[in-house]
């Protein structure tokens, strides 16, 4: 038997997921009636997250944060014995992880780490990627189970905190295009570009695909000789913070990358490809 802690979007799928493997699954939500919805696929729900834990062999969670996490344990932990392990799939802090890996191993339970990058319409369908780091044994003891969840299970590595770790790199990403691509339509806006015809430039062109390689180079090249001098690159980064004041446009991101290269001018890297800008980074 399964318990499921946290049935929002994402853990309510997850419920619907096991249910559909015909997994029992007992669930608990701080909000009673996203747990008790749950109950038309077969869960049995519970008000009192002790119960829900109750007999389970693993108790998986889905929480907002690392307080929500911790509150949401120390409410469980009469339900739980010896036996239990503790699968947490929430965002959570690389230092709190870590020292939540330590106490809950203190008191002789297993609590694995297992972020994940994956929405709703995933945890229904087993697809997406799903992290893990800390103990090779107890990883490897959950990993079937895991590999049913998910399209991809990584294992990272013997460092608990580095699945919580890498989870917020790949959402810094996320964070950091999105910005890009409110900047990109903030743009367009001011030059009177529509946002329908904005995104027909990915029709020809992919800036997600050079990723892998501008990373690989960042990290490893001679950025001494540039496709892309900084110069060069700071002179677009003006054109559009220009272009978009001259229409009473707003760029959120661009004028703090335009800093960033400013500073590296500065230093005498104008010359230098314009990826030099993250250098200090990967060194």
């Amino acid at each position: 038997m399964i318990a499921f802690l946290g049935t929002g979007l994402l853990g309510g799928n997850f419920v619907r997921a096991f249910r559909r493997r015909n997994e029992d699954v007992q669930v608990w939500n701080r909000s009673p009636a996203k747990a008790r919805a749950l109950e038309e696929v077969g869960a049995n729900a519970f008000d009192n997250a002790a119960d829900a834990v109750r007999g389970a062999a693993r108790v998986h969670i889905t929480v907002s944060d690392d307080a929500a996490v911790d509150a949401l344990l120390e409410q469980a932990r009469p339900g739980l014995t010896r036996d239990s392990v503790i699968v947490d799939h929430t965002t959570t802090a690389p230092a709190a992880t870590a020292e939540r890996v330590r106490r809950w191993a203190e008191r002789g339970i297993v609590f694995q780490h297992a972020p994940v990058f994956m929405g709703p319409q995933n945890a229904l369908e087993g697809t997406g990627s799903m992290l893990a780091s800390g103990k090779r044994a107890q990883f490897d003891a959950l990993a079937p189970a895991l590999r049913q969840m998910t399209g991809t299970l990584a294992y990272l590595g013997e460092d608990p905190a580095r699945a919580a770790s890498v989870k917020l790199m790949g959402n810094l990403f996320v964070l950091a295009m999105t910005a890009g691509l409110a900047d990109m339509f903030a743009l367009g806006h001011s030059l009177g570009v529509p946002a329908a015809d904005a995104t027909q430039i990915f029709d020809w062109f992919n800036p997600v695909a050079m990723a892998p390689a501008r990373a690989e180079r960042m990290r490893t090249g001679d950025l001494s000789r540039p496709t892309w001098t900084l110069a060069m690159a700071r002179k677009d980064a003006r054109l559009m913070i220009e272009s978009a004041e001259l229409h009473h446009g707003r760029l959120a991101v661009v004028p703090a990358i335009a800093a960033e290269m400013d500073r590296w001018i500065a230093a005498g890297h104008g010359g230098d490809d314009w990826m030099v800008i993250g250098k200090d980074s990967v060194s």
